[in-house]
């Protein structure tokens, strides 16, 4: 490709990237619809009996039907490889709301889908099946053998061989939760109380002291769920999670309750024109600082002061400045989206810092939002140096476990605010950024595989042998460590210790590369527009012959398309709309700044 072609294809997608602002001026982009959310939002609405709700049921049950995958299973989004869980909760949602067995062809495929991996649908086989294929994690399990019981493909009676789950624990201080090792109660808690009291009720041997013990703390159980709940009426935004908790409550007869209403109206909001739900309201957020990071230098003559003053205000407005009521998260962090039931996370966070470092107008407002930010993250620094994504902790859970793109964004930020704000910095900040930063580098170091790559927590490839994607992680981590690098004195051992990481993983990215000048997860894997994009990003200052590999690739494509690439809680996939096109915009902006 000519430097003309790539200036052309630049500015047709920064255009297009820009034109995705909504009318308040930041990006929201567009979570795929999900079958996963589509199921357990129709059940919810179902069991809460509202002749207003009919059309949304109906309307979810047909999307179900139609979006079947060819195999008989159902994925987290359209494009995803059918899975067990997703598809035990799309063959409840099915049988409990068919009218005149309309969806009785759509369930024989399911079941002859589940069968070929071991699940037989028998109300007394079943139950032993799921938990055996979850094994320790109860997390996900008994929450989809609520949702079976509660749709009558299987009896009352499993309720008694279902692992009891522990509301009252919830009751506890949350200090505690990091000693008896339960940090993740602070996420699943939600659940932990609806699952754990529609459980209770349904046990058959209550007849005992600690059954009477237990019926005590259901009120204040409920008052506790009650209190957390966020205004949207969505715990997480997650509308899995949030039908879940609605739909246990009021099997359990506690349909009166606030976080039944509020989140049962929720579940309406939600609804999408094409007749499913999507598996979270949004990821503003992210896509907004992605978006500028995207951009980069370039925003400033792209924009006006008026559009970046709104992008600034936007992003200020958004940063926790008290504990965080769910979570009991400490003030500074930034969550993945504008909405109340976001929770501030070490992904988000350094996203917010460095666009507003890149919008940077030299207002105290901004000095201390940043040093906030910077504060916050170094306080969540787990011991290993790596940055967790919700909690500092021992890293058994996903929630409390170091990554390596985490720490690299992380790592960023820091580096970069005390290059802008140099001499700004309050000392004893200052003294914690830089120790902060010493610990990352080793974390980076110690993490990076024998072959270069670093793995991804959040992210993931569906057709990699084990589902992990090193060409993402290592993609991401390349690009925060190089722009790491340019804030560093030329001998600095910081920088030395950086170069030596990265030309290891610009070495694993080139081995890489497909065939056809693409990148996916891994080698051999087919390309995606999201991952060859950040591999060029990554590699634009290394090797032109690749880059322009995969930029010939990528003018293949008319249309952007997403991929399944993003990992949720419990381990759901989804795409984003906006990925592709800021992941492009990126890979050709930095391919630019070398040719010119």
């Amino acid at each position: 490709m000519e430097s003309t072609d790539i200036k052309t294809r630049y500015f047709e997608l920064r255009d297009k990237l820009l034109s995705e602002r909504n009318q308040e001026g930041y990006w929201t982009g567009r979570l795929s619809t999900s079958a996963l959310s589509t199921a357990v939002a129709i059940v919810a609405l179902k069991l809460a009996d509202n002749k207003s709700d009919r059309t949304l049921i109906e309307t979810g049950f047909n999307w179900l039907c139609r979006n079947i995958n060819k195999d008989g299973g159902y994925g987290d989004t359209t494009d995803s490889i059918s899975n067990v869980s997703t598809t035990l909760l799309c063959y409840a949602a099915i049988s409990y709301c068919q009218s005149n067995n309309n969806g009785i062809s759509t369930l024989h495929l399911i079941e002859k889908w589940l069968e070929e991996r071991g699940i037989n649908i028998d109300p007394d086989t079943i139950t032993g099946s799921v938990l055996r294929f979850y094994g320790n994690d109860y997390t996900f399990s008994v929450p989809i053998l609520a949702m079976l019981m509660i749709c009558e493909v299987i009896p009352h009676s499993s309720a008694d061989r279902m692992p009891l789950f522990p509301f009252e624990l919830t009751l506890l201080p949350s200090y505690l939760y990091r000693f008896l090792n339960l940090r993740v109660v602070s996420y699943a808690l939600p659940a932990l109380i609806g699952v754990g009291i529609w459980l209770h009720k349904f046990r058959r041997k209550r007849n005992t002291p600690m059954s009477y013990i237990r019926n005590y703390f259901i009120r204040p159980a409920l008052k506790k769920l009650d209190h957390i709940l966020p205004e949207s009426g969505g715990f997480l935004e997650a509308i899995p999670l949030t039908a879940f908790v609605a739909m246990c409550l009021i099997d359990a007869n506690e349909k009166d309750t606030h976080t039944v209403r509020k989140g049962i109206e929720f579940l309406r909001k939600q609804k999408r024109e094409d007749g499913g739900w999507p598996i979270d309201t949004d990821l503003s957020t992210w896509v907004t600082t992605l978006s500028i990071k995207a951009l980069g230098e370039d925003i400033k003559q792209v924009m006006n002061e008026n559009q970046l003053q709104i992008l600034r205000n936007h992003l200020l407005g958004l940063q926790y400045r008290t504990r965080h009521p769910f979570n009991d998260a400490k003030p500074g962090g930034w969550g993945w989206t504008s909405y109340s039931g976001s929770v501030p996370d070490a992904d988000d966070t350094p996203g917010a810092i460095l666009a507003l470092l890149h919008l940077y107008n030299g207002t105290n407002e901004e000095n201390i939002s940043i040093e906030n930010g910077c504060r916050w993250l170094t306080e969540i620094q787990n011991s290993d140096g790596g940055f967790p994504t919700f909690c500092k902790g021992w890293g058994k859970l996903p929630f409390d476990k170091s990554c390596a793109d985490l720490t690299g964004h992380a790592l960023l930020a820091l580096m970069k605010t005390s290059e802008i704000l140099k001499g700004q910095i309050q000392p004893g900040l200052f003294q914690k950024v830089d120790k902060s930063i010493s610990k990352a580098i080793k974390y980076l170091a110690n993490t990076q595989l024998g072959n270069g790559a670093w793995l991804p927590l959040w992210f993931g490839n569906q057709l990699t042998s084990d589902m992990t994607n090193p060409v993402y992680g290592t993609a991401k981590v390349s690009l925060y460590l190089f722009d790491c690098m340019n804030t560093l004195d030329e001998n600095s051992e910081k920088r030395n210790d950086i170069l030596r990481m990265l030309k290891k993983s610009w070495n694993f990215l080139l081995e890489q590369q497909n065939d056809d000048g693409s990148w996916g997860g891994e080698k051999g894997i087919p390309g995606s527009v999201e991952e060859t994009s950040l591999a060029i990003s990554a590699l634009a200052s290394v090797n032109k012959d690749a880059c322009m590999r995969g930029l010939f690739w990528l003018e293949g494509f008319d249309r952007l398309p997403s991929s399944p690439i993003g990992l949720y809680f419990a381990m759901l996939w989804y795409d984003e709309k906006l990925y592709p096109v800021i992941y492009y915009v990126e890979a050709l902006r930095r391919i630019l700044n070398q040719i010119d």
